[in-house]
């Protein structure tokens, strides 16, 4: 068995108990669980010292996955995904199976799709989404580099994956907020 299926497989068993792990992301480090349980994205708040009303991003692994967690997608998403440059993630409205404490209180959620194999392959394994938000403290500078981490953030998680740690991040995704009455607004270039 390959390095990454083996680390997919040691995530997994977190996950499913409802832990929450540190990973390389398609941009920055990041801290995730199921994104379906409640108590776990509880979990990453606690740890991130952030408050519920500063919602979380999640991670799924393709459009047909995107479409079972989003009411409507608006077609300008698929065009602006197929064409974006950098991973880029779009807030959309009316999130629908998620964790409530994920939802903002606009009835919104912002949901990437990953080309990283890692990520990818994980989240087709769980069979939905991964919550995904930078490995830091809220207030403090995102990590560039898995050596920028935080003790108190390596302590807090359940699980470390053991990839890409001399990589470094660029920086994190492009954010673009698509409403269904098709405004668009750029949050994050």
């Amino acid at each position: 068995m390959d390095k990454i299926q083996e680390e997919v497989r040691n995530c997994l068993d977190v996950i499913k108990k409802g832990g929450i792990i540190l990973y390389p992301t398609d941009t920055v480090w990041g801290i995730g669980c199921d994104a379906t349980n409640a108590e776990a994205v509880d979990k990453v708040y606690r740890l991130k010292k952030r408050e519920e009303s500063k919602a979380l991003i999640c991670l799924v692994s393709n459009f047909k996955m995107l479409e079972q967690y989003v009411e409507e997608v608006p077609e300008m998403a698929y065009d602006i995904l197929k064409h974006a440059q950098k991973p880029t993630t779009v807030i959309y409205d009316k999130p629908i199976r998620i964790a409530e404490n994920l939802v903002s209180e606009d009835e919104t959620l912002g949901i990437r799709v990953v080309r990283d194999t890692f990520c990818s392959d994980l989240i087709k394994k769980m069979k939905r989404p991964l919550v995904s938000t930078s490995a830091n403290i809220s207030g403090e500078p995102t990590p560039q580099s898995f050596a920028q981490i935080s003790p108190q953030i390596l302590k807090g998680v359940d699980y470390v994956v053991n990839l890409q740690r001399s990589k470094k991040s660029p920086r994190p995704s492009a954010i673009i907020k698509l409403s269904n009455d098709g405004q668009v607004k750029v949050i994050r270039k």
